[in-house]
């Protein structure tokens, strides 16, 4: 297989859309970094479970797998002074329509979008303000869609902490836009960021 990783650039509406992937000698697209397994797309999140129940200070282990609704408990770090301990459920995994990418143009010809929406939450008191975080998205054989999205749209809306994200329980709800091939589906969004997680992500699968 030939690896062939295309970007492109669009200035519309605040927003930046990126496209790689990896695909056969006729240009083909194909899923492209593996992941740990397959999943599949649903809307709907589950009902939590015991991890989701888990005291605020139990850290979640990297590479764990859970359902949607469930929590995740992660060090977190924040530009290059803010760090601290966040909890993050994420909530749903919502397929899109490919209008909602019009702003994008002839780029987004043949994506369709979906988001990855979720609640964050302080968990140590760490002083977190402004602080944001971004979600992966896997497709249902549970690799790389193959597809990155960058922006938002009216359907998902990035959200950042407030100032007063420096208090043990504080909480805040973000989206992360993302993107598949038309006919494709996402069926898991992960959670990559830290020095232990980049190679072992916490996964949620609906």
């Amino acid at each position: 297989m030939k690896h062939v990783r295309t970007t492109a650039l669009l200035a519309a509406c605040a927003a930046t859309l990126l496209l790689s992937a990896c695909g056969e000698e006729t240009g083909q697209a194909a899923p492209a970094a593996p992941s740990s397994a397959p999943a599949s797309a649903s809307p709907e999140a589950p009902e939590s479970s015991e991890t989701a129940a888990a005291p605020a200070g139990d850290v979640t282990k990297p590479g764990t797998e859970l359902k949607l609704g469930e929590r995740a408990v992660v060090p977190f770090k924040y530009g290059t002074t803010k760090s601290g301990t966040i909890a993050i459920t994420v909530t749903a995994i919502e397929k899109g329509a490919n209008a909602d990418l019009a702003r994008y143009g002839d780029k987004a010809k043949g994506i369709t979008p979906f988001y990855l929406r979720a609640t964050v939450e302080n968990v140590d008191g760490a002083d977190l303000s402004y602080a944001s975080i971004s979600l992966r998205a896997l497709g249902s054989d549970g690799r790389s869609t193959g597809v990155i999205i960058t922006g938002s749209t009216d359907q998902c809306k990035s959200g950042t902490a407030g100032k007063d994200f420096s208090t043990a329980g504080a909480k805040f709800e973000t989206c992360t836009l993302q993107g598949a091939r038309e006919g494709e589906a996402v069926g898991a969004a992960t959670f990559d960021k830290g020095d232990d997680y980049d190679k072992s992500p916490v996964v949620w699968k609906s």
